[in-house]
C-alpha cells in the first residue's frame, strides 16, 4: 500500500513559478513509476508528466512541455513538479500518482494509488 500527499499549490501569478511536491509512504515506493495530473473547472482530469520507477523515462504532456519539470527523489520518498512560466490554464487541481508496474504512462486508469490533490491557481 502507498499513500501520497501533494504539497506546494497556491496562488500565483501568470508567468510565475510553484513547486509541488508529493511525499510517498511504503517500502515499494522507489520501486514505482509516477506521475502527475490535473483537473480544470469543469474538465476531465488530464495528463501532465510522468518519470519511469528508476527516472530513465520521462513524458509530458504538450501542453507543459519546456516549462515543467518532473524529478524523483527515492532517498526522500519524494516526486517533484517543478513549474515555471505558469499560465492561466494551468489552473487545476494537480494530484499525483504511483504505478506499481514501475513503467511511466500518460493513462490515469494504469495507476494504483492516487493522492488527494493541491490546487494551483494561476491569475492573469
Amino acid at each position: 500500500q502507498v499513500q501520497l500527499v501533494e504539497s506546494g499549490g497556491g496562488l500565483v501569478q501568470a508567468g510565475g513559478s510553484l513547486r509541488l511536491s508529493c511525499a510517498a509512504s511504503g517500502r515499494a515506493y522507489s520501486n514505482y513509476a509516477m506521475g502527475w495530473f490535473r483537473q480544470g473547472p469543469g474538465k476531465e482530469r488530464e495528463f501532465v508528466a510522468a518519470i519511469s520507477w528508476r527516472g530513465g523515462s520521462i513524458y509530458y504532456a504538450d501542453s507543459v512541455k519546456g516549462r515543467f519539470t518532473i524529478s524523483r527523489d527515492s532517498a526522500k520518498n519524494t516526486v517533484y513538479l517543478q513549474m515555471n512560466s505558469l499560465k492561466p490554464e494551468d489552473t487545476a487541481v494537480y494530484y499525483c500518482a504511483a504505478d506499481r508496474s514501475g513503467v511511466n504512462s500518460r493513462r490515469p486508469t494504469e495507476y494504483d494509488y492516487w493522492g488527494q490533490g493541491t490546487q494551483v491557481t494561476v491569475s492573469s
